[in-house]
């Protein structure tokens, strides 16, 4: 069977399955709960200073959105760091590492922007014996008001500055978990490395409001009749964490540094997406929080499973396997052609993919009057767009035209080409000559 060990950073864990710092990992209880249902490690809920307590409200916390069937999709929080007291969490953790001496255990840290602030917090817990601490450079509520989280996340100086600030002043493994909430992730990412972090990890939540009352008019969770914008999070992010991911792993600037990819990862198929696209190990939280902490042990079995299955011997070898397919749209092969083609056996008649291709689309589709949906090669651009809104699985398929095969729309012959980088109709090309 494969080998699901991770090394990460020099931290080792049975698997790379870790849950992210948030509620599920804000005390004893839950983190013990979480190794014993088989998680590889957990990242502490953020840690503070003893500066002014946090308070979080005692209200509703979360919002959600949800698809037809009731399933969560995104969710919202407005929750703050730890409100526990320091010297409780420092006690736990000490307790818990020492418990279980196989699991990952990562701190993650929010303190004001000083670096006395920081030099007193890394001294405080060096006897935790925790792995490694991970600097909360993401959070966008709450926090970030008062010139933590993505406050400093956005600004790459600030990133480098407290970076080497934890470098100088803690033996650890420092990880920086990067803001989305940015325009370009790569450039603190590479502020990050130029700070001498080990590794980064990504996404944050997303600032976000994710649905207003349409009686009281204010957004939710609603507060006593007010609401605010809060993290965002769930599968609904996956798209934007797996992109920011690959930008990481592909800039030349970042390249190498390790990723600990973050952001709607619900089951293994998220996770080795994630990891073919360069992440070392994944951290989840909202999956946890909807199905509970034994979700991991699908995740453990489908990755073990999928490895197997590829002849992939660890989890190491398949980190980054698809980066080098992760290009610009430039270097896309025009000349590679495909068509839509509708399985009538497979088909229920349903005409959505009619509808979607009439309407907004090339109008590639016909229906006769039986109501039998066929494509019509001359019209059809391959957008892909009757596969995506088709209620059945592989009823609606891309055929790739063969080589020299002619296209029906174009009246052109399919051509081939080795090196479309050099080729003559590849705008970059052009460009550079």
């Amino acid at each position: 069977m494969a080998n699901l060990q991770s090394t990460f950073v020099g931290i080792k864990s049975p698997n790379p399955f870790w849950l992210a710092s948030a509620p599920p990992t804000d005390k004893k209880y839950n983190v013990e709960r979480a190794y014993e249902a088989g998680w590889g490690g957990v990242v502490w809920k953020t840690l503070g200073s003893e500066g002014p307590p946090v308070v979080n409200v005692n209200g509703p916390r979360y919002g959600a959105i949800w698809g037809p069937d009731r399933r969560l999709l995104g969710l919202n929080n407005i929750e703050l760091i730890t409100d526990r007291p320091l010297q409780v969490n420092l006690q736990e953790i000490k307790e818990v590492k020492r418990k279980w001496r196989d699991r990952a255990l990562v701190i993650s840290l929010m303190v004001p922007c000083d670096e006395e602030s920081w030099k007193d917090i890394l001294k405080r817990i060096e006897d935790t014996e925790a792995d490694g601490v991970e600097l909360n450079f993401g959070c966008p509520h709450g926090m970030a008001e008062r010139g933590m989280g993505s406050a400093v996340g956005q600004v790459p100086e600030y990133i480098e500055m407290v970076t080497r600030w934890v470098k100088q002043y803690s033996r650890m493994p420092c990880i920086v978990k990067l803001t989305p909430n940015i325009t370009d992730v790569r450039r603190p990412a590479e502020a990050a490395k130029r700070g001498g972090a080990d590794a980064v990890s990504l996404i944050n939540t997303i600032n976000s409001i994710t649905s207003v009352n349409l009686d009281s008019f204010a957004p939710e969770p609603t507060i006593d009749g007010k609401g605010t914008h809060g993290g965002y999070c769930g599968p609904a992010v996956k798209p934007i964490a797996l992109n920011m991911v690959a930008e990481i792993a592909r800039s030349p600037e970042t390249r190498g540094i390790p990723i600990s990819g973050i952001g709607g990862v619900t089951t293994w198929r998220d996770a080795a997406e994630f990891m073919a696209l360069g992440a070392g190990n994944v951290q989840v939280c909202t999956a946890a929080m909807t199905y509970g902490f034994k979700v991991v042990q699908e995740m453990i079995s489908g990755l073990s499973q999928y490895l197997d299955e590829k002849g992939l011997a660890s989890t190491a070898d398949l980190v980054g396997r698809a980066v080098p397919n992760v290009t610009d749209w430039q270097y896309l092969n025009l000349n590679y052609v495909t068509k839509a083609v509708i399985d009538q056996e497979a088909c229920i008649k349903c005409g959505r993919c009619y509808a979607a291709c009439e309407d907004t689309s090339h109008q590639a589709i016909a229906m006769s009057a039986d109501r039998t949906f066929t494509v019509k090669e001359d019209e059809c651009v391959a957008c892909n767009l009757c596969v995506d809104v088709c209620p059945v699985e592989s009823c609606i398929t891309m055929r790739e035209l063969g080589l020299g095969e002619l296209d029906q729309r174009t009246g052109r012959k399919v051509a081939s080409f080795a090196n479309w980088t050099t080729h003559p109709n590849n705008p970059s090309a052009k460009a550079a000559e």
